[in-house]
């Protein structure tokens, strides 16, 4: 019998080690509110977690023993996978406060989870821009080429996601944008697309002003906006960030200790959305900045595997889905300490759910394969040629 081996960059390993036993003590605690929603125990909930946290690490364990040149293909099979899918939630996914981004799916030991095609769209997307990357010579391409090439794709996925969930498709905007500037893609076509990005994204909102039907949570993303700006006496504040603000402050430099939050009760989503504010009151300033420098630590990590790594497609393919990982983490903390507008961005790992837990594995996954291909000098043990620049 074969026996597992651990492969690959040792300190991300651990971090991810770390990440999953903490989701499962901060899931635990953070649940209390919804195991009464749904008629259900913690105990129930956690067990249901625990599946997802193994099979999530399983996911890690196969994609780290895959060669990362193979990745260039598979990110164009997700591509392929994630725009019909993107589809089928305007018109099949139920919709939850006017939004529509969740399938759900009805599995034999987990029962129902949610799966949301976006992420399956994100991580796609940083695929494919690190194959375009590596393929093409930047200085190179017109304006005409490089919308051809990426620019149209990153549209059409964004606006695909944009509909029911606007702070998914600006991070993954957002992170593409940078992700191409650090790829030394031509500033000038950069530019652009920004341009024509920020021109339709204004129609849009013209358009989805009077026929709500086309943008129906638009009401919901103005709210957002103007009580975050709206920060007056008179204003009143919102009931989600005064609870992470107290939650917040409770839990002072050591926090609560495990299990004692009072906020968890009153805190809507506080098992995802609001997890960070949850973790700070039971763990202290000392655990949310502990959680703060482990994100920090596997970015500087995936960056020395950048450096390190000789074949291009798999230094941009390292940057690209740890700029994700830590941008939709810092964005999930943002929130809960009140620096940015409500989001309802998950934190990688530490949140509840099954699809984000097990996304964000396979891209940690990814990131160790390059990290054990340069342990072994295997970088030109495929021809990167017959799988990137085909």
């Amino acid at each position: 019998m074969k026996k597992l081996t651990i492969k690959g960059d040792k300190v991300i390993w651990l971090i991810t080690i770390i990440f999953s036993i903490a989701s499962l003590l901060i899931i635990y605690s953070s649940t209390v509110s919804l195991s009464y929603q749904k008629n259900t125990s913690s105990e129930m909930l956690l067990f249901k977690q625990i599946i997802i946290m193994l099979f999530g690490l399983g996911l890690l364990y196969i994609a780290h023993h895959i060669h990362f040149i193979y990745y260039s293909r598979i990110g164009q099979l997700l591509m392929i996978l994630s725009i019909p899918l993107l589809l089928a939630t305007l018109f099949i996914a139920p919709s939850i406060n006017d939004a529509t981004r969740n399938i759900y799916v009805n599995l034999p030991i987990t029962g129902s989870l949610s799966f949301q095609p976006s992420d399956i769209a994100k991580l796609a997307m940083m695929m494919f821009i690190a194959r375009f990357l590596a393929k093409n010579n930047q200085r190179e391409l017109t304006f005409k080429q490089f919308m051809l090439k990426i620019g149209l794709l990153l549209i059409i996925v964004t606006l695909l996601i944009l509909r029911s969930n606007l702070s998914t498709a600006a991070i993954l905007f957002m992170v593409s944008i940078l992700f191409l500037l650090l790829g030394n893609a031509y500033w000038k076509n950069i530019l652009k697309l920004l341009g024509i990005a920020l021109l339709g994204f204004s129609s849009l909102l013209i358009v989805g002003k009077f026929v709500p039907e086309v943008f129906p949570r638009l009401e919901t993303w103005t709210n957002r906006m103007e009580n975050f700006f709206d920060k007056t006496e008179e204003s009143e504040p919102n009931e989600q960030i005064l609870r992470s603000k107290i939650a917040i402050a409770q839990g002072g430099l050591f926090g609560k200790m495990p299990g004692k939050s009072t906020q968890r009760n009153f805190l809507p989503l506080a098992y995802n959305d609001y997890v960070f504010a949850i973790i700070v009151e039971e763990y202290g300033l000392i655990g949310g900045f502990m959680i703060i420098m482990l994100f920090m630590i596997l970015l500087f990590r995936s960056i020395k595997i950048a450096r390190k790594c000789k074949v291009p497609f798999g230094s941009y393919l390292v940057i690209g889905i740890s700029l994700l990982l830590v941008i939709q983490a810092l964005m999930n903390m943002a929130v809960a300490v009140d620096i940015v507008p409500i989001t309802g961005q998950p934190l990688p790992f530490l949140s509840m759910g099954g699809t984000s837990f097990w996304f964000s594995c396979f891209s940690i996954g990814i990131i160790l394969s390059v990290s054990h291909s340069i342990e072994n000098d295997e970088e030109n043990s495929i021809n990167e040629t017959d799988y990137v620049t085909a």
